[in-house]
């Protein structure tokens, strides 16, 4: 059982940042996959970025260039540094670790990008 605990958000004008984090109860070296995805109101669950286990990294077209995915794996923490932020990243973003048995998310961390 991995626990996700999920911190950083917050309010921020445009073209600024933001860097949530996600702590980590057990060991995120050996997962499949760890990544985060956003949720705007009244939109649908959004994939934002992603790292593999062998460190490849996946982005969103629409974040691409801003945004960078990175992970600690001696704090078992992984973080997401949104640079250059439009209102359009207003969101509740939820990081997740999947492994081969299971899929756990984060409680989510709130976003606001003021114009």
């Amino acid at each position: 059982q991995v626990q996700l605990v999920e911190s950083g958000g917050g309010l921020v004008q445009a073209r600024g940042s933001l860097r949530p984090s996600c702590a980590a109860s057990g060991s995120i070296f050996s997962a499949d996959a760890i990544g985060w995805y956003r949720q705007s109101p009244g939109k649908q669950l959004e994939f934002v970025a992603r790292i593999w286990r062998v460190g490849n990294t996946n982005y969103a077209d629409a974040v691409k260039g801003r945004f960078t995915i990175s992970r600690d794996n001696a704090k078992n923490t992984m973080y997401l540094q949104m640079n250059s932020l439009k209102p359009e990243d207003t969101a509740v973003y939820y990081c997740y670790v999947r492994t081969e048995t299971a899929l756990y998310w984060g409680q989510g961390t709130q976003a606001t990008v003021s114009s």
